[in-house]
């Protein structure tokens, strides 16, 4: 027997068998609702004082019946979607209004969030009868215009709306307007929710197209951006609970199948959000440490990559029943035992510790090679800064290297060395490393300090930015941030700007004023010239060395 979800309390068994008799009715598959089915909603929900509703197949078929309150009613977990990205769910809701009024926001916002196929609200009448049907419908995205049409009221004795026809019609239209899935060749597509919080006010545009460059870099398609500006986060949903919700609307208009989040979610923010909706729910950090998944090639990588994602996802977990919980017997045994989110738990610090063990050990081998250079007597640079400032190219450039180069941030995980020998017979040991970006999750830097250590042997620092870049003062910024806090603000570095090939020719001079910076192009081997004079100066300064090497 199916069963009346909703607000039950205070029903006398009687109500709760009326209400369970909707079940044996069936509409026909061009009816919104049926006369019979309409005026019975009415009766019982004039007798009760509350709002009555079902969920309709397009068979016809009563799938769930739902009792609220006189002002509301909340629907129950209706399951996945009917069918692939763009359609409806197969589900049209038809409920009472017992003051005869319009479909309130609830309603509208409930057709847009579970893609229903319909919503009509039957008005009650003083004598529990139907009096005016109440229908909307979704519509494709439509610029600066609601998700939503309302048709307008009609007796509901002398409705006409043919729902075959309409369903049919909309779900052609939509698979016109919605590149599908199978236009974006399984691609995932996201809606970006940028919150500009306090004094972060002004920098929404800048973020906007970082994040849209990590969604190219990780193969995600931006189907459209949601900025937020609030005094301060709202501590459930980040953004608040009815941006959200329109938030949900405009994923559900342009057909998106993740939402990312930028500033990162609390772990209470990520788990509200995510029971809010059927979306896949994640934020910047999961963006990059998804990247990083991407691109790690050698066990050191990967090792490095998993130890970031334990360390982000382990307080994140949370629990969803205690269904799974094992019981044990004995005395200090008794009760629920292990539930199986303590098991998660307990075998992610596990497998934690197992691989803060191997990347220990991965990081006195790379210690052990960084002596042996040493022993050998060769100066170490470093080449750092902003991901995709264009450092593998210079490298490359500098050593006729052919390490991999591409235009997509974090194209280099794993820190790549190369011997450079200057005219004089001085040799020097070129090191490119991982890239840098504002805001480097925490996690993700000490999993990667390992990696990093690198720069600690380093006598100089090529600092490369990219100065095409609008914001590459902020880009400068940030990487001296990051240089300052694993402790290399006072080791020696050139400030080489990179990409000049792409600016005007006094763009260039401006940034060459006083001699102290570096303007070049990496693919142009004749402006390299200058930094490796620049390199060698400072090195081995007027016949004395840097780090007690000699000539």
């Amino acid at each position: 027997m199916h069963e009346v979800t909703g607000n039950r309390s205070g029903l006398k068994p009687s109500e709760i068998s009326a209400l369970e008799r909707v079940y044996r009715r069936r509409v026909a598959p061009r009816e919104v609702v049926s006369a019979e089915l309409g005026a019975y909603l009415c009766e019982i929900s004039r007798a009760l004082a509350r709002q009555v509703g079902v969920l309709i197949s397009r068979q016809g078929a009563v799938e769930h019946v739902i009792v609220g309150d006189a002002s509301g009613l909340v629907l129950p977990e209706v399951g996945r979607l009917r069918a692939g990205h763009g359609r409806f769910r197969g589900l049209r809701l038809v409920h009472t209004h017992l003051r005869n009024e319009a479909l309130s926001r609830d309603d509208l916002v409930d057709l847009a969030l579970l893609r229903l196929d319909m919503v009509a609200a039957v008005g009650v009448n003083h004598e529990g009868r139907p009096a005016d049907l109440h229908v909307a419908h979704l519509v494709p995205p439509r610029e600066g215009k609601s998700p939503w049409i309302l048709l307008p009221p009609a007796p509901f004795h002398r409705a006409s709306v043919d729902f075959v026809e309409i369903i049919d019609s909309l779900e052609q239209e939509f698979d016109r307007v919605l590149p599908t899935g199978r236009a974006t060749r399984g691609a995932e597509r996201a809606l970006l929710v940028v919150a500009e919080i306090g004094k972060q006010r002004g920098q929404s545009e800048t973020r906007v197209h970082e994040l849209r460059e990590l969604c190219r870099t990780a193969g995600i398609q931006v189907v459209d951006v949601a900025i937020q500006r609030r005094p301060e986060p709202d501590p459930r949903y980040l953004i608040g609970r009815g941006k959200l919700e329109d938030v949900l609307v405009r994923a559900m208009q342009y057909d998106a199948s993740v939402l990312i989040f930028d500033p990162d979610l609390s772990p209470g923010q990520a788990h509200a959000i995510a029971s809010f909706t059927d979306l896949k729910v994640i934020d910047r950090t999961i963006l990059i440490l998804d990247i990083f998944a991407q691109r790690a090639r050698s066990r050191d990588a990967k090792l490095q990559v998993e130890l970031a994602q334990l360390r982000y996802r382990l307080p994140r977990l949370q629990e969803e029943n205690t269904m799974m919980s094992r019981l044990v017997g004995g005395i200090g045994g008794r009760g629920p035992g292990e539930t199986k989110l303590e098991i998660g738990r307990r075998r992610a610090r596990e497998r934690l510790h197992r691989l803060e063990k191997d990347i220990e050990q991965t990081r006195r081998q790379r210690a052990g090679r960084r002596s042996a250079r040493k022993d050998r007597g060769l100066p170490v640079v470093a080449i750092v800064g902003y991901t995709n400032a264009g450092k593998s190219t210079l490298l490359n450039g500098l050593t006729g290297s052919e390490v991999l180069v591409e235009d997509k941030l974090f194209a280099t995980l794993d820190p790549t060395t190369r011997r450079l020998r200057f005219p004089r017979e001085r040799e020097l040991i070129l090191a490119d490393t991982v890239g840098f970006i504002r805001d480097l999750p925490k996690d993700l830097a000490q999993a990667f300090h390992a990696t990093l250590e690198e720069l600690d042997d380093a006598d100089l620092l090529l600092h490369v930015v990219d100065a095409a870049d609008p914001d590459r003062d902020a880009h400068i910024t940030a990487v001296e941030r990051i240089l300052s806090d694993l402790n290399l603000a006072e080791t020696p570095r050139l400030l080489v700007y990179n990409k000049t090939d792409r600016l005007l020719p006094e763009e260039k001079s401006l940034l060459e004023a006083g001699g102290r910076n570096l303007a070049i192009s990496a693919l142009d081997r004749p402006t390299i010239l200058p930094l490796l004079a620049a390199m060698e100066h400072a090195l081995w300064r007027e016949g004395h060395s840097v780090g007690g090497y000699t000539d």
